[in-house]
């Protein structure tokens, strides 16, 4: 019996024809939109009876595939009893410098179509046309040829057969993915509290096609409890991709680790992680270029090579794993997980290849996504990710720069910088008293100019000038993407930086892009410990009414843990004034119980300031304080620190929100105890107070969305490093009056609802 292998036509000719190296040389921003409006133009110019944007599709057989290829085609002509395949492509180079008779893949398209139509409506021969066009000055280039149907047949099974080694090795693992994956039995001797439970609604979740938000507890195993019932959907043909999306690296890990325990059970299932294109070069500076970069250099001629090699031999495809190919075959290590990721079963990533708008993994077809889930490792993180995602700014210094760097060089950008260095500093005259102001729209004065300075700068960006140029020019068209997304979910502000002045395009509410990025996969599941209140995070997060949602208690004993509140005021204002009571407070208790602690705090300047204050008090106490933009390997030391069974207690100062109070493993001994000085509130800003006053307007909390349920947030998550297993045991101390007022008490979790005031 023939497998199935459904392709599109530019999908196949691609993977046979397409040769090369990587080349990230600047091209216009505008060349996407350029392609779709030539192609508009050309195909508004055909006769009558002419046809545009064809669809075919085609059904052959090859050895013991039934190959079902399919496309649309540009244009089909007929004139004088003769048909003519028409594939139009936009150039961007001139066209005197349009090698030979075009490129391979492109006819390779156009071909694959003259041979699906020829062979539907039994043609003998057909002619077949390549049309290019300049993306500027719409000159055009017409290659024609005519080809026998036996031509186009010899060619269309040379095409599979190039394909056909990719082809088999897929459906070859697929079977056996499938059936290890119905076969796969849970992969630890039980489950632990609330892991079947998660696990089953994750499941019906998939199998229903619906999304669901999880609230589940630190500690449970939430990755294994949301990837084994994904991968038993896909047993049962539910699934045929997943992505685990993850704003961590540290997360990422704990990904792969679950997917190799799966797979000493016998699992079959081929996982990519993607890591940062800058964390996986090779070379000192990242310029991908073949005349930098032997790894570009040829990477097309080369990938269909590497891809078919690691797929032979490999089935968790790691950093380490990557690059290890990468060498062997020389290619690029990042666009080869980037390739990879189109190839597999699974993909470990961060949350921005789904999400964000510039970095989508954009080759994931509508009917791809209808057999993918999204995996939405701490979703609480997604918030503030989206906002950043979907917001843009620009600023005065950077034009005032260009202004400077090419005056005498290029009048056309030294023109173009002058009038918006102008435009900013009326903005300035216009709000002279104020250091942050809301502007009602963006006035079309400044659309222009910016416009304009794009047209300029892609004019000299082709011949590759400065880094600086290129860096704004990449600034000024996201803020000019973004500028066509401003509905009432945005706020346009200007806020002043000593002689600069900024302008940003401020997304307040990510929902409604968050869930545009996400539509069209077939199921979303946002899961995390401090996902509350639920209500908040689906509302934010782009949920549907029809959304299922679950809370699991924790597992643990609630005697595992004592819960101590100290009222004291960590407002701003008082912290000078409290600062000895904090200080006299933690000498107190590690003298009644010494042991490893985490002493978080809402701010470096309040960190640091507590820090000196107990380091005088008492200098004999092992200290380690949290600094800001800390190195992997400083990061790895601060909590190799923490050993079990010290003789000396150890305390460590770290941010509330930052890199310890979130997907940090300090298991048994490890950790004695957290303490939590203050309820993690943002600092109140511009920003925070506009996020505020537009859900006011809602009708909703302003106060809570902006503050208190993202700074309890943080407070969760610090809290939630103390007891990680049915072992663990500690103290946690809440250090604020606030948590005894029900706003704050109110979003404890019901285990730390027990506490004795100190």
């Amino acid at each position: 019996m023939k497998k199935d292998v459904q392709i599109s036509v530019r999908t196949l000719v691609e993977y046979v024809y397409r040769s090369g190296s990587i080349d990230s040389r600047f091209r216009s921003q505008a060349t996407l939109l350029d392609g779709t409006r030539i192609h508009q133009k050309i195909q508004k110019n055909y006769q009558e009876g002419d046809q545009k944007e064809v669809y075919l599709r085609i059904e052959i057989p090859f050895e013991d595939i039934s190959f079902i290829i399919d496309g649309r085609c540009d244009g089909l002509l007929f004139k004088e009893g003769e048909v003519t395949i028409d594939e139009i492509k936009s150039f961007s180079q001139p066209l005197h410098l349009l090698e030979g008779e075009g490129y391979p893949v492109h006819w390779a398209q156009a071909k694959m179509y003259a041979f699906i139509y020829s062979r539907d409506n039994q043609l003998r021969e057909i002619n077949v046309q390549l049309t290019y066009v300049h993306v500027e000055s719409e000159e055009k280039k017409y290659i024609k040829k005519t080809f026998t149907i036996e031509e186009l047949e010899r060619f269309a099974f040379d095409c599979l057969k190039g394909y056909a080694a990719y082809a088999k090795l897929q459906l070859q693992h697929r079977e056996k993915r499938n059936v290890s994956c119905k076969e796969l039995s849970f992969p630890f001797p039980t489950y632990r509290e609330g892991q079947r439970k998660l696990a089953g609604a994750v499941y019906k979740t998939i199998s229903e096609g619906k999304n669901l938000f999880a609230k589940a507890p630190t500690g449970i195993g939430k990755t294994i409890s949301t990837l084994f019932p994904a991968v038993k959907a896909m047993g049962e043909g539910h699934l045929n991709r997943v992505f685990y999306l993850t704003a961590k690296t540290i997360t990422r890990t704990t990904a792969e680790d679950a997917f190799a325990r799966m797979r000493t059970r016998g699992l079959c299932l081929k996982t990519v992680t993607i890591t940062a294109k800058d964390k996986m070069c090779f070379k000192e500076e990242t310029i991908c270029q073949k005349e930098h970069c032997e790894f570009a250099d040829g990477y097309y001629d080369r990938i269909n090579d590497a891809i078919l090699d690691i797929l032979a031999n490999e089935q968790g495809m790691t950093r380490a794993v990557i690059e290890t190919y990468s060498r062997k075959h020389k290619v690029c290590p990042f666009e080869f997980s980037i390739d990879l990721a189109y190839a597999v079963d699974a993909i470990v990533c961060d949350y921005n290849y789904i999400f964000d708008l510039q970095v989508s993994l954009k080759r994931l077809f509508e009917d791809q996504k209808k057999s993918t889930a999204l995996l939405i490792d701490e979703s609480h993180n997604l918030v503030d990710r989206g906002r950043e995602m979907f917001s843009a700014f620009i600023n005065k210094e950077m034009f005032l720069q260009l202004k400077k760097d090419f005056k005498g060089v290029n009048p056309a950008i030294y023109e173009a910088a002058s009038r918006l260095n102008s435009w900013f500093i009326s903005i300035k005259k216009e709000h002279a008293n104020q250091n942050e102001f809301s502007i009602r729209k963006l006035d079309e004065n400044l659309h222009l100019q910016l416009v304009q300075f794009l047209d300029a700068a892609e004019e000299l960006l082709k011949t590759g000038a400065s880094n600086h140029l290129l860096e704004v020019y990449f600034k000024v068209n996201n803020f000019l993407k973004i500028a066509d997304l401003l509905d009432e979910h945005y706020m346009i502000y200007g806020e002043k930086q000593k002689t600069d002045l900024i302008v940003k395009l401020f997304c307040m509410d990510p929902s409604k892009l968050l869930k545009q990025m996400g539509k069209g996969y077939r199921s979303k599941v946002f899961f995390s410990a401090t996902l509350s209140p639920l209500p908040y995070y689906q509302d934010i997060l782009g949920g549907q009414e029809e959304d299922y949602f679950l809370s699991i208690p924790t597992p643990f004993k609630k005697e595992q843990v004592d819960i101590l509140i100290k009222p004291v005021s960590t407002r701003y204002r008082d912290r000078e004034r409290t600062k000895e009571p904090l200080v006299r407070m933690l000498q107190s208790f590690i003298k009644n119980k010494p042991g490893n602690y985490l002493i978080f705090f809402p701010s470096h300047q309040y960190l640091r300031s507590v820090f000196e204050g107990f380091k005088l008090a008492d200098p004999e106490t092992n200290t380690l304080l949290q600094e800001a933009g800390m190195s992997e390997e400083e990061r790895e030391a601060f909590l190799e620190a923490f050993n079990p069974n010290q003789k000396k207690t150890l305390l460590g100062f770290a941010v509330l929100g930052g890199i310890f109070s979130e997907g940090v493993d300090l298991i048994g001994d490890r950790l004695n105890g957290v303490v939590i000085v203050g309820v993690g509130l943002p600092q109140v800003c511009f920003e925070r107070n506009l996020i505020k006053d537009h859900f006011d307007t809602q009708g909703k909390n302003g106060y809570d969305y902006a503050y208190v349920y993202p700074g309890m947030n943080k407070v969760l998550q610090a809290g939630g490093r103390l007891i990680r297993s049915e072992d663990d045991h500690g103290t946690i101390i809440l250090a604020d009056d606030r948590f005894l007022q029900p706003q704050y008490y109110n979003l404890l979790p019901q285990e730390w609802r027990e506490y004795t005031i100190i």
